[in-house]
């Protein structure tokens, strides 16, 4: 096949993407709204045969201080196909042409999955002391083909992070934890919980607890949102995102497909004790972010909230639903290791992405940015 890539309009762009069975939402044009303060660009591949769109790629730009030079990001993206045997003659024309547009480097991460662990291959893991990280178990299911994408795009001179990406090293996180849905019954679902997850579901049930959903045009609902979202950001040590990031959000996703963004409450005797977001593109729905309250804890409001996102997800005809991030290790010491306690729970499968890779079209200015990087 014979390749063409050109800049192409939102319209065009999002048109491709609703033909996918999926794709990332780092990768729907509204995402660039989001990023507001990147500038952005939609790009296709074309078979020159056909004349047919055959990949897409947002790409955001961001200047380096007083230069006008970019750092060109593909998060999660392109959207293409990278088991093609040419995989060269993808994305050759697209670091030429983001070289023009003034890129130093380009930064993408392939949508490719590498590994899989089930959730008893990692409770074994877990309970095995001589086991630290995710990559010491043996996978229950490993993607030859991902192999030889990461040696393709080596010999092209495409780079990875010192530690291969390892934990949370690249922007957006490698290991993902996530529940199949596909040829599934919800029954069979619930089934596959752990004792404690569905124990859990069952108290929430028996105390009353309520899961609603919000909306953030509601001005109520988004500072109840933005008030659970800083506790949780005290309680985590992290810097919360401000009000007017999860407003816009809402607006500009849900303005590009009505479905694409959703809240949700858990209520207890009148009060709000937990929230989430989530976000839908054709067939993959991801539990975008997470808050709660520092009290009634024991109600177990998080875990009714998963199994309501979870139905719902299942209701839209869902091919996975996904719980996003986790670290690698599997440390009980380690601050992370609580998520993928909690998320081993569902009974689902911890994924691992081949990472993101750094291609420097100015190998001076690259070294720049990974010195400034560094040290913030």
């Amino acid at each position: 096949m014979s390749l063409t890539l050109r800049t192409v309009s939102r319209e065009q762009h999002l048109a491709y993407i609703q033909s996918l069975p999926s794709a990332s939402h780092c990768q729907v044009p509204a995402w660039a709204d989001v990023k507001n303060e990147w500038r952005a660009e939609n790009l296709g591949w074309f078979d020159e045969r056909t004349g047919q769109m055959v990949g897409a790629g947002l790409v955001l730009y961001r200047q380096l201080p007083k230069v006008k030079r970019y750092l060109a990001y593909l998060p999660e993206g392109p959207v293409i196909n990278w088991y093609a045997p040419n995989l060269d003659e993808w994305l050759r024309p697209m670091l030429d042409h983001l070289k023009k547009q003034g890129a130093f480097s380009v930064k993408m991460g392939p949508p490719v999955v590498i590994r899989r662990w089930d959730a008893a291959a990692i409770k074994k893991g877990i309970q095995d002391q001589d086991v630290k990280r995710l990559r010491d178990i043996e996978a229950t299911h490993i993607e030859p083909r991902a192999f030889e994408v990461a040696d393709k795009l080596r010999k092209m001179g495409w780079q990875q992070g010192e530690d291969g990406g390892a934990g949370f090293g690249d922007v957006q996180p490698r290991y993902v934890f996530q529940v199949p849905l596909e040829g599934r019954s919800l029954e069979d679902v619930h089934k596959s919980f752990n004792q404690l997850w569905r124990r859990n579901i069952k108290k929430a049930d028996k105390a009353g607890v309520q899961v609603v959903q919000g909306n953030m045009a509601n001005p109520y609902d988004l500072d109840e949102w933005q008030r659970l979202y800083e506790i949780t950001a005290e309680r985590d040590k992290f810097r919360p995102r401000p009000k007017a990031y999860f407003q816009r959000m809402w607006n500009v996703l849900n303005a590009e497909d009505p479905q694409r963004m959703r809240l949700y409450f858990a209520e207890h005797e009148g009060e709000r004790i937990s929230a989430a977001t989530m976000l839908v593109v054709g067939g993959h729905v991801w539990y975008s972010y997470g808050a709660s309250a520092n009290h009634k804890r024991e109600v177990r409001p998080s875990n009714a909230m998963q199994w309501r996102m979870l139905q719902d997800a299942y209701a839209l005809g869902a091919s996975v639903y996904d719980l996003r991030g986790i670290s690698d290790s599997l440390d009980e010491n380690d601050h992370l290791f609580g998520l993928i306690q909690f998320k081993v729970g569902t009974g689902g499968q911890a994924a691992e992405y081949l990472g993101e890779w750094d291609f420097p079209l100015n190998k001076l200015l690259h070294k720049a940015l990974d010195m400034y990087m560094s040290r913030r």
